[in-house]
């Protein structure tokens, strides 16, 4: 049985900086990067969850991720984030 994974997108209400990551429980990851216990946005916090997407693989969301954080993908979640944010 697969366990499912996300690719999610957090801003920090601080200074609008955006970290994407993977997970298979994205409350709980939410919850750790506010507290400070992810060394990479550790003093960039609080955060809130902009965008999630569902994945049946860690290995697909791994992937997605990857590709979010590349030249071409970074202009994609760029342009999503904005999207998001004009709401």
């Amino acid at each position: 049985m697969c366990q499912k994974c996300w690719v999610y997108v957090i801003q920090s209400e601080k200074d609008r900086w955006t970290y994407t990551g993977h997970t298979n429980d994205v409350e709980r990851r939410l919850h750790d990067h506010n507290r400070g216990k992810m060394k990479s946005t550790r003093h960039r916090g609080p955060f809130q969850l902009i965008h999630t997407e569902e994945f049946s693989s860690r290995s697909e969301a791994m992937t997605r991720e990857k590709f979010l954080k590349s030249g071409k993908g970074r202009q994609i979640r760029e342009e999503l984030v904005k999207q998001i944010c004009e709401k």
